[in-house]
């Protein structure tokens, strides 16, 4: 096998032009076009350090022909109509990718969403902007494509030993995604495209004889004998099948209240909580990049913070989360009486806005276990929702407050133009949370001002609350079988299970569910 190695430096404008870049590419190999067999772009970063902005390509060019892992594959799914059940309960990443991966293994997938398809959402998701109605069961954090479909959709994981990423990019691409994600070191499709690419997923479990089937909460769980046999929904149909993948996100309270009165093993686990962030843009450009204006090749510049804060002899960590260059602040409750805030971005990312959740670490030394037990993490997060809530008025209008003021410990006279389209209500935020989190909330503000100059000022503000960063709850589970430590059949499967973060890492723990799922089915996995 003949193959060229290259390792480039280029300018955005060249970097971020296909023909640009590929003429580039075969330039620093010295070859002609009709001499290449296939030009592997590998991995595409932003090098921001310097005074100029430069990109830095890796490629691949062969001269004969490529491995056949290379080249994209595309997978195909067998006819399961007839095939052994697996029951799926939500329609995430996590589930969708498990309902893939039982498809091509000789099962048949039956995923329980209780939300809506992913364009009947859209309704849902208006009716919160406008009208400040919450639909527990379709919403931001509930409906088809989980929560990711309508929070922005980025794909980037650092837990790459947990499944293969690559393959579930590839997945996507061949489901409708820009084939860009297989190559940008932090791929991102975007909410404006994310739905469609859902729906291709939905085709196809469809097509290959699974179902996919909505509006069907689960409202009880068939338990026999330290087995799980099926699932219950509102509508008092029942659901069994040779195992149940419950892959329900990090918001579905509901089952984990079930769980806990069936007596089914569940645990508290550290989670963060905090707000979000709201600059414009251009003074995230004009520090991250340097220069007044990006031009129309560099994307849209993020940030990534962290600072070790110290009240009371306790060290917390303090860190951005889901950074959202040229985004938008979303409501995410799931129930009337609370607000939840988190952040999007479309795939241009074009907003004259960039937001990002800056949460405080939550320990279990910092929840009421002796109170709450399991749910003591979940509890912390409806109160400080509720309080929000209660401190702005009671609708979907957020607690908000410029950001130098709440470090001074000042009330904001009158706040910036916002993303955030319910509005915003002036409040002292100190007064939201308990002394210690604004403590440290101050304290890390004023770290990251000295890490990025002009990033604490008054030209921006914090919005509230972000409080739905991970779960507060993990449903434990065998570390080689992946089965719930206590009830067999059941597989506690990605975010809401305390087992991912994110889009990519839930989609593999779903396929890895999906594979124990078929191993206790009796099915020979190969790979």
């Amino acid at each position: 096998m003949r193959k060229k190695e290259l390792e480039l430096v280029l300018a955005p404008e060249i970097a971020f032009d296909a023909q640009q870049l590929e003429h580039e590419i075969l330039k620093s190999a010295q070859v002609k076009p009709e001499d290449v067999n296939f030009l592997h772009r590998v991995k595409r970063s932003i090098d921001a350090r310097g005074r100029q902005v430069l990109v830095r390509v890796k490629a691949d060019v062969y001269l004969d022909n490529p491995p056949s892992d290379i080249i994209s594959p595309t997978y195909t799914y067998p006819d399961v109509t007839n095939a052994r059940g697996v029951v799926i309960v939500g329609a995430g990443p996590a589930g969708l990718f498990a309902a893939l991966r039982c498809i091509e293994l000789g099962l048949k997938p039956i995923v329980l969403e209780r939300g809506k398809d992913v364009r009947s959402r859209r309704r849902d998701l208006a009716a919160i902007n406008k009208e400040h109605l919450v639909n527990p069961d379709s919403n931001y954090c509930f409906g088809e494509g989980g929560a990711g479909t309508y929070s922005d959709g980025k794909l980037y994981t650092r837990s790459k030993k947990r499944g293969d990423l690559q393959r579930i990019l590839q997945i996507l691409v061949q489901h409708g995604a820009t084939p860009d994600i297989l190559f940008d070191a932090h791929p991102h499709i975007g909410t404006n495209k994310l739905p469609k690419i859902i729906e291709a997923i939905r085709e196809t479990i469809r097509g290959a004889g699974g179902e996919v089937l909505f509006d069907k909460r689960v409202t009880d769980f068939i338990l026999q004998q330290g087995q799980i046999r099926g699932v219950v929904t509102q509508d008092g149909q029942e659901y069994t099948g040779e195992s149940v993948i419950l892959a329900t996100g990090h918001s579905a309270r509901d089952i984990f209240e079930l769980l806990h009165e069936k007596g089914v093993t569940i645990e508290a686990k550290p989670f963060a909580m905090g707000v979000r962030v709201e600059h414009q843009q251009r003074l995230i450009d004009s520090i991250q990049y340097k220069c007044e204006d990006r031009g129309p090749y560099l994307p849209a510049s993020s940030y990534a913070l962290v600072h070790q804060t110290h009240y009371q002899n306790r060290q917390r960590g303090i860190f951005s989360f889901c950074m959202c260059p040229g985004g938008f602040i979303v409501p995410s409750a799931t129930a009337p009486g609370e607000v939840v805030v988190n952040g999007m971005s479309p795939s241009r990312r074009d907003s004259r806005f960039s937001n990002s959740g800056i949460v405080v670490a939550i320990e279990l030394e910092d929840m009421e276990l002796k109170k709450y037990g399991a749910l003591a993490g979940l509890r912390m997060q409806q109160e400080l929702e509720q309080k929000a809530c209660a401190m702005a008025g009671g609708t979907q209008v957020a607690p908000a407050q410029l950001l130098q003021d709440f470090t001074q410990k000042k009330t904001s006279r009158a706040l910036l133009e916002t993303s955030y389209q319910p509005g915003l209500q002036s409040v002292d935020m100190n007064e939201l949370f308990s002394d210690e989190m604004a403590y440290r909330l101050r304290e890390g503000f004023k770290a990251f001002g000295g890490k990025m100059r002009g990033y604490l000022s008054n030209e921006a503000q914090i919005v509230g609350v972000e409080s739905r960063t991970s779960s507060p709850v993990r449903i434990p589970r065998d570390r080689e079988t992946l089965e719930h430590v206590q009830v067999k059949g059941l597989y506690p499967c990605g975010e809401g299970a305390g087992y991912a973060g994110g889009i990519v890492s839930a989609a593999m723990d779903g396929e890895r569910c999906a594979e124990m799922a078929a191993v206790r089915a009796g099915v020979a996995i190969n790979s």
